[in-house]
């Protein structure tokens, strides 16, 4: 059970010295408490309120009060005097109807026997009330407060309060302290030594006048014990039963983080200060603070009340400080439900001057109403915190200390803020808006075909022919008639010179109008648009908006008529185009179907359209690498166009880009089950403060997850020892020695070779694996080489590592399964074609398979004085091959080993790029080469199956090629060479014949040129 107390109000009593004070000790049982002290003549006012715990035997206990003056007073011993006692049996309660003793004046007794009621010397008055709650005997509903009434300091009258201990037993706590307390402003750095002793805090917290003291709690330590055992949420639904305190400014010093989030403020306060909050434990981690401690929020009366705690931590080493020792005091000045203030005062007495200075955090937590359009409120919670520092006495390091202490807070708190950003969602500055909210006005401004006509005819010479067609026809209906014509002199019509030049004028207008509107079908309705089409399937969905584009170079004769091509991981998206415009406007939204894998580059390409596969001129070209723009940017990018006449125009694209994940952390799990079973160990997601660590290493986008990590040496002139970060889309290197950092990353597609180089004294007697960057290609990364070649090739060195087996194995599996995406499509798609024969959606030609050598065209044939065996070298995979197949315009060429999947049958993969000599667009090729033997066992056959990516129209078809080689009888020995080629058509096409006839020219032209390269090369080493 509980018995609470109130002492309220004393008078008459003795008169005394007027200085000191008057306060009153109580004891019920083993349990003591007093009240404040308080001045007065004869009077004095406490109202405070006391709990003590009784046990279900305690009927026989008393309530034992004396009153002392303080020094001043009297010549008591101690410089304290006592006034008198009084005694209250605890059955005057404990038998009442309602277990309250109504307020009551009781008399002071002298001396050590006094008791209520007893009559003797005027010690002056008393008035107390009382009242028993929690006993187990008794069924009562008890309506008056825990004090039913307590004096107005504006009279003399007790007056009523309605508060209910049976609804709410701990609302008198909050209204213990929340009545009294308020907040001052902050104090000035000049106010030092005693500030700097009673805390920040207490300076912060001024007591207040008698009347604002009303119900004040005082426990003794069993209610301690009761307060400790309540949850967080438990003493923050206390402090906000009665809040009316202001919310405090911001400190002094500046403000460190000002952010808004998407959730309510009770939970952001929660995941700041909840004890054991996941938050600050990722924090801790990511920040490397050791030894953390948290003290429990407990409630603090002996100065001021208030809900506060202790934590210790040892502060990681930085480039200011060494690893030192904090010590945060962390108080609650305002909690209403929807305003939170609390003020964290840190001690670090290890640093120099530690002794000389206190910082103060100021964590204000305030509620953004914000309203949608639908009229339904969303709210979202505004965290600002700001800083001061406080000095206890002068120091000549003054400025030093406080620009050290500026700084460190600010790295810190870019940490706090990327921690906490991944635990609940910021909002921007202008609100809350996801994709679709930013891609739905370009749905309503994007401009139909019936708009773009009307802006592309509506010219003078289109109106011209027009009007001058309607007059001749006016004409030649009138003059029928016979009555009026539209003759005039110089216009004869008919049968003079001047009919003969208005039919010319009409025919020549009326070619030039026929070829503008065929040109605009051209464009509009052969050329197409991916606009609109809805993106298919589960994993990462990227999401292009084409706004428009800026000063575009101009055609030969006129503006340009451009269109913007997408490539991203082997897929592309195509934009409309816009006729006779340097400023086009899109406003398309185009979507790229779902990939298993997050993308790392997309690929932008800007042509003057002339047909589909004509000579359309590239106007500029860009790559967009993701691991370089943070969301926010993507969401909003200008981006600068390359090429000779791009950069002379300073040409530019604007452009929305969004890259979701669809599955979530289940995306991650499934590529880690994939890549178990090339690595050969089970790999687990890293936890969340890791993935942090490494993001905030190399600076990457919130997607970006880490896969492994490994101590190793990076080998330069002098060895340094870091370690290697691996993800789905990089590689990355980080070292810290002493302070000079050491940090670079590259993407998957850069590589071209990873090799293993055996144990050597070179090595430190372990192997090595060296990674081959492509040509021009890694050169952020180009200060962590080890070398660079002829070529242009980036050369890295990476040895010792712990346990070389399991990294080399992830490197390299990570790097295949980046690389190798595209030959294994291409794999597949040979398998199929070799399994259903012919493949044709063309009503009006045949196109048969690979394996029917009767439709292939003969796109070279030739008879070329080199050995089989020398000529076989050329399909060997070597450098002989990589060197003549780079010259005619394959670039970033690798093939694999020959592999026999049969006798005499063999089978390897081909990747490559095509120059901008071959092809205006670019685009990447993976082959699958299948090689038999001839029938009479002379020669070999090559069938090559092979797939195009990055250009228009390259889902519509495959290409395949046919090698025949096979040995002459004839001295000196020679062989006889012969290359067909066939289109295989996946899907209608009105260009198939287009298409077909420039395929055929490139691949007879590029053979042609693969052969006589290979004569120059072989014979002059013969």
């Amino acid at each position: 059970m509980r018995l609470y107390v109130y002492v309220l109000e004393g008078r008459g009593l003795p008169p005394e010295k007027p200085a000191g004070g008057a306060y009153v000790k109580l004891r019920v049982g083993n349990h003591k408490s007093r009240t404040r002290m308080v001045s007065g003549s004869r009077d004095f006012l406490w109202n405070e309120e006391f709990v003590f715990r009784v046990e279900e035997s305690g009927e026989e206990e008393e309530i034992k009060m004396r009153v002392f003056y303080e020094a001043g007073y009297g010549a008591g011993a101690g410089g304290k005097q006592l006034v008198g006692r009084v005694r209250v049996p605890l059955s005057q309660i404990w038998d009442g109807e309602k277990q309250t003793l109504p307020p009551t004046w009781f008399s002071l007794q002298p001396g050590h026997s006094g008791r209520a009621g007893s009559k003797s010397d005027d010690s002056g008055n008393i008035l107390l009330t009382a009242l028993l709650y929690g006993r187990s005997d008794k069924n009562v509903s008890i309506q008056p407060p825990f004090a039913n009434f307590l004096i107005n300091s504006c009279g003399d009258q007790p007056t009523m309060t309605n508060h209910s201990p049976l609804t709410n037993t701990e609302n008198s706590i909050s209204e213990s302290f929340a009545g009294h307390t308020h907040l001052e402003e902050t104090p000035s750095r000049g106010e030092e030594s005693s500030l700097h002793e009673e805390g920040y805090a207490t300076s912060i917290l001024k007591d207040c006048d008698s009347t604002e003291f009303s119900g004040e709690l005082h426990r003794d330590d069993s209610i301690v014990d009761d307060l400790l055992s309540s949850s967080f949420e438990e003493l923050i639904q206390i402090l906000q039963s009665r809040d009316d305190a202001e919310m405090p400014e911001d400190l002094q010093g500046g403000v460190l983080l000002d952010q808004t989030y998407t959730v309510e403020p009770g939970v952001l306060n929660s995941l700041i200060f909840e004890p054991n909050s996941n938050f600050i434990r990722d924090l801790v981690e990511v920040e490397g603070t050791s030894h953390y401690e948290e003290g429990p929020w407990t409630w603090k009366t002996k100065d001021i009340p208030c809900l506060q705690r202790t934590v210790s931590y040892i502060k990681a080493a930085t480039k200011f400080v060494k690893a030192v020792k904090a010590i945060d005091e962390q108080i609650y000045l305002k909690a209403n439900g929807k305003n939170f203030a609390v003020l964290t005062s840190t001690k670090t007495p290890d640093v120099p001057y530690g002794d000389c200075f206190v910082v103060n955090l100021m964590y204000k937590i305030t509620l953004v109403p914000q309203f949608s359009s639908s009229e339904e409120s969303t709210e979202s919670t505004r965290l600002v915190i700001s800083w001061d520092i406080i000095f206890s006495r002068s120091t000549i390091m003054k400025s030093m200390i406080e620009g050290t202490a500026r700084q460190g807070l600010k790295e810190s708190y870019k940490t706090f803020s990327s921690v906490l950003g991944q635990h609940i969602i910021p909002a921007t500055s202008s609100g809350v808006l996801d994709k679709n909210q930013l891609l739905a006005p370009l749905e309503l401004v994007h401009q139909s075909d019936w708009e773009l006509a009307a802006k592309y005819f509506f010219k003078f010479t289109v109106i011209f022919t027009i009007l001058i067609w309607l007059y001749a026809l006016l004409h030649i209906l009138l003059s029928k008639s016979g009555n009026f014509c539209l003759e005039f002199n110089g216009l004869d019509l008919p049968d003079t010179l001047g009919e003969l030049l208005v039919a010319g004028v009409l025919f020549f207008q009326g070619e030039h109008v026929f070829h503008m509107i065929s040109y605009f079908a051209k464009a509009r309705f052969q050329r197409g648009s991916d606009h609109g089409v809805k993106a298919q399937g589960d994993g990462w969905l990227l999401t292009v908006a084409l706004i428009g584009g800026n000063n575009l170079p101009a055609a030969v004769l006129g503006n340009a008529d451009p269109y913007v091509v997408f490539s991203c991981s082997g897929k592309t998206r195509t934009s409309s185009v816009q006729l006779q415009t340097v400023d086009p406007l899109w406003n398309e939204i185009l979507e790229f179907d779902a990939m298993e894998e997050p993308p790392a580059v997309l690929d932008v390409e800007v042509f003057d359209f002339d047909g589909p596969f004509g000579l359309e001129f590239s106007l500029g070209h860009a790559e967009i690498n993701f691991l370089k723009h943070s969301s926010e940017e993507l969401a909003d990018l200008w981006v600068s166009l390359e090429g000779e006449v791009a950069q002379a125009s300073q040409s530019k694209l604007h452009l929305k880009i969004f890259l979701d994940n669809t599955k979530g952390v289940e995306t991650i799990k499934e590529y880690l089950t994939k890549m178990e079973k090339e690595v050969g160990k089970k790999l687990t997601p890293r936890p969340p403060h890791k993935n942090m660590i490494f993001q905030k290493i190399f600076s990457l986008p919130p997607e970006e997850f880490l896969v492994e990590d490994f101590s190793c040496y990076l080998k330069r002139k002098l060895p340094l020892q870091g370690r290697i970060y691996v993800s789905a889309r990089i590689l990355g290197f980080y070292a810290n020695l002493f302070g000079h950092k050491t940090k670079f990353f590259f993407l998957w597609e850069d590589v071209e070779d990873i090799q293993v180089l055996p144990s050597s004294f070179a090595t430190v007697g372990t192997p090595a694996l060296l990674i081959i960057s492509r040509n021009v290609r890694g050169l952020d990364a180009r200060h962590g080489s080890k070398s660079r070649d002829d070529e242009g090739r980036l050369k890295f060195q990476f040895q010792l590592f712990s346990s070389f087996s399991i990294a080399s194995k992830t490197i390299k599996a990570l790097w295949r399964a980046k690389t190798s995406n595209y030959e294994g499509e291409a794999k597949l798609l040979g398998d199929q074609l070799s399994r259903d024969g012919q493949n044709n959606y063309d009503d009006t030609e045949s196109l048969s398979s690979s394996e029917n050598t009767s439709s292939f065209s003969n796109a070279f044939s030739a008879e070329i004085p080199i050995s089989m065996e020398l000529i076989g070298e050329v399909f060997e995979g070597g450098e002989l091959e990589k060197k003549i197949m780079e010259k005619v315009g394959c670039l970033n060429y690798s093939a694999t080993e020959w592999k026999e999947t049969k006798p005499d049958n063999h089978e390897r993969h081909l990747r490559y790029k095509f120059s901008r000599h071959i092809s205006v667009f670019g685009g990447e090729v993976t082959c699958t080469q299948r090689r038999t033997r001839t029938a009479g066992g002379r020669g070999w056959v090559i069938n090559e199956v092979m797939s195009l990516h990055g250009i228009p129209f390259s889902d519509y078809f495959h290409v395949n090629l046919k090698y025949n080689l096979e040995a002459l009888e004839s001295m000196p020995p020679s062989c006889q060479v012969d290359v067909f080629i066939c289109v295989t058509w996946l899907r209608r096409s009105k260009f198939r014949k287009r298409i077909a006839k420039n395929i055929f020219d490139k691949f007879a032209q590029r053979s042609k040129e693969v052969f006589d390269l290979c004569e120059k090369e072989i014979l002059p080493g013969e």
